[in-house]
């Protein structure tokens, strides 16, 4: 199949990669394409990286140096309510496992450069989620759930809490105690994924995801979750997460197994696949060979061609210079995959029928 090229952003990401100049032209595309993708301070730190920064005309550096001032707030920020999350909990005693881009920020990845960070996720026991969630409200974090019937489905059949919004300053928290929903058909173990946690370096009290973890969660989100306007930036997270903690020793060995052990061998191959086809992404012969043969027989050629063609078209920004005209299709597609991965059948028609009665019915006049 012959889609549209994203070779203009695949150069902005690699700080100016593609050997010539770029004509104002490509530059406002590039912008706008690093917009949809939500990348501009990322293609910010690449250019900066390889010093060529100011190299960008004066136009188009505004856009880049502007991202790259809020996601050093946004940093900034997230170090102070990180900080604040581990002095709430650590009162009962409970371990604060970062997740996502709190973690990759406070341990100083590479991932970390740019990127921009909406929330905070941390990870806890199933166990301890009423006192972790107590522990919160204390210090002034409530439900944002709109509903009764919201609280009743994350509380029953989802793999966190309503995200919880601070009262004052409006930051929000995602307390997880699983990697996928109850309901899915996959059910990683949340207690061999805590018991493998490392400490975040200098940073006391604070906990993530050990390396091959950490991918695999990344992969889990990314491949499960139904919103890919913004897929790049996921997949660019696997992306840096894998050169950089490719050098690390026993990591490639390890990965494939533990993908096995957690039930995630499926989304690590669609991770470690469409990062190598779309970012080029370096992953030893080995481990690919070996992902193959572990997957299930339902995976076909005519299957893999299909999920190509959707994730394909879905993965690029959502700029009409990077879509063709199936890549609404492939997005609603994978959408609707996502909901028939995350509940059954019977579940998913109650869900849906009562999203859609919600959408009808006006708010004064529901019955939750």
């Amino acid at each position: 199949m012959t889609l549209p090229t994203i070779d203009l952003l695949l150069s902005g990401l690699s700080g100016g990669g593609m050997g010539r100049a770029l004509t104002m032209t490509e530059w406002d595309i590039l912008v706008r394409q690093c917009r949809a993708a939500d990348l501009l301070g990322r293609v910010a730190a690449a250019w900066k990286d390889q010093g060529k920064f100011d190299e960008i005309p004066i136009q188009p550096r505004m856009h880049f140096a502007s991202a790259s001032n809020l996601a050093n707030r946004q940093f900034r920020e997230l170090r102070w309510e990180t900080e604040q999350i581990r002095d709430a909990l650590t009162v009962g005693n409970f371990p604060v496992v970062l997740l996502k881009g709190a973690a990759y920020a406070m341990a100083g990845l590479n991932a970390a450069k740019g990127r921009m960070v909406s929330d905070i996720d941390i990870l806890v026991s199933r166990e301890h989620l009423g006192g972790v969630e107590s522990a919160l409200m204390k210090r002034g974090w409530v439900s944002s759930a709109r509903s009764g019937y919201d609280e009743r489905y994350y509380r029953t059949w989802m793999h966190e809490l309503p995200p919880m919004t601070h009262f004052k300053r409006g930051t929000v928290i995602d307390v997880h105690h699983a990697i996928l929903p109850l309901t899915a058909k996959y059910h990683p173990s949340t207690k061999d994924i805590l018991q493998a946690t490392v400490s975040v370096p200098h940073h006391a009290g604070l906990m993530m995801l050990s390396p091959v973890d950490m991918v695999l969660h990344s992969a889990s989100h990314l491949f499960h979750e139904g919103e890919f306007e913004q897929g790049l930036r996921g997949l660019l997270d696997i992306d840096q997460l894998l050169a950089e903690f490719g050098n690390h020793f026993g990591f490639w060995d390890a990965l494939v197994p533990r993908a096995i052990d957690l039930q995630l061998s499926k989304p690590l191959f669609y991770a470690l696949r469409y990062s190598t086809l779309l970012l080029g992404t370096k992953i030893p012969a080995s481990v690919t060979s070996v992902l193959s043969g572990s997957q299930s027989p339902s995976l076909t050629r005519a299957g893999l061609f299909a999920m190509d063609a959707l994730f394909l078209r879905a993965l690029r920004p959502a700029h009409p210079s990077t879509s063709d005209r199936w890549t609404g299709i492939a997005r609603w597609l994978l959408f609707v995959r996502s909901h028939w991965m995350r509940m059954p059948p019977s579940l998913l028609a109650i869900h849906l029928s009562r999203k859609a009665w919600m959408r009808a019915i006006p708010a004064k006049s529901r019955v939750t």
